[in-house]
Order: structure tokens, then sequence, then C-alpha cells
């Protein structure tokens, strides 16, 4: 007899469980900061077993690096708009967008945070960086197909993306739209 095996659905129970457990780790990371909870805070947070989180994740620091790798690819996402002037410019309002709405300061200092927690935390920051570094790639990279003069994905982040983290980290004012627009006018 044949063995028919499960369909898994894109928006089933293990859709449901990743958000709740990532929507938990947020929650906790506003409320308390990096480091401050447990597995088990965060399973009773999300209505599941510390062991649901152990076994889909393995550890604190993997589960961290997840939240922070799907709150970065599903809040800023890769604009074409057919000129490198207008990606730019959307991509840094998307980020401001982001790092300055609700959780955005929780995720800034979980990845901070997660460069000074050891070997496995500069793992998940390099992670981070990386994934960032290749998004800010394809966008230069079709720039540079379509005939523009892009910068390296380093000048983007040395002259548009860290600015805007420090003044979030720091409390340094807002990231008003001209502010960001001028930090893309600066670099281009």
């Amino acid at each position: 007899m044949e063995q028919q095996q499960r369909a898994r659905r894109p928006g089933g129970r293990g859709a449901r469980v990743r958000a709740a457990v990532h929507q938990a780790v947020t929650d906790l990371i506003s409320e308390r900061g990096y480091g401050k909870f447990t597995v088990g805070e965060v399973a009773a947070r999300a209505g599941v077993a510390d062991s649901s989180i152990y076994r889909r994740w393995g550890s604190l620091e993997t589960l961290l690096t997840d939240v922070a790798l799907a709150r970065l690819n599903a809040r800023s996402p890769m604009p074409d708009t057919g000129s490198l002037a207008g990606d730019l410019r959307v991509y840094a309002a998307n980020v401001a967008r982001e790092i300055t709405g609700p959780d955005g300061l929780a995720l800034v200092r979980l990845a901070v945070a997660l460069s000074s927690n050891g070997q496995q935390g500069m793992q998940a920051l390099d992670e981070l960086l990386a994934e960032r570094g290749r998004q800010l790639q394809s966008m230069l990279d079709r720039a540079n197909e379509r005939g523009e003069q892009a910068p390296d994905a380093l000048g983007v982040l040395d002259h548009v993306m860290a600015p805007m983290y420090i003044r979030v980290l720091f409390g340094m004012g807002p990231l008003t739209p001209e502010y960001v627009d001028g930090l893309v006018d600066r670099l281009l």
C-alpha cells in the first residue's frame, strides 16, 4: 500500500507557530531587551511548548537570527523603480520606516546585541549583514546593467544605512523623508 505524503500548507500550523514565536520574541525584546528572557518565556508567550522551539530552532540565538532575518526580508523588499536614485530612495525610506516602526528599535538592538554574544552571536550577525549585503548588491547590479554608475554596497551601508541606524539607536532625531533623501543625494 502506498503511503500518502501530507502536503505542507504554506499557511498551516507551522506558519502560525513561527509567526507566534517571532512575535513573542519581538515583544520580549521590546519589553525587556536582549538576553533578558528564556526560551521557556518565548514558548509561554507564543502558546507553544519549549520542545517545539528547540526542535525547530535548536537554540535561542538561532531563533533570534531567524526572527531578525525574517523581519529584514519582509520589511525591506528591493524596489525596482527603473533608476538607481529611485531605488535607493525607496529602499532607504523602507528601511527608515522599518527601524522606526513599533518593533524597529527592538530589532536593531537585537542585531547589535547578537554581536556581543560569543561565536554563535557573531555568526548570527554575519548572516544578517550578508543578507543585507546581498539585497543591496542585487539593486546595484541592476543599476550597473542599466548603464548607471553605482556605488559599492559598502558605500550604501556607510553613507545611507549607518547614519539612519545611529540616529535610531541613540535617539538623535527623526528620520524625516528629507533627511533620508539627503543621505541618498550625498551618496550619489
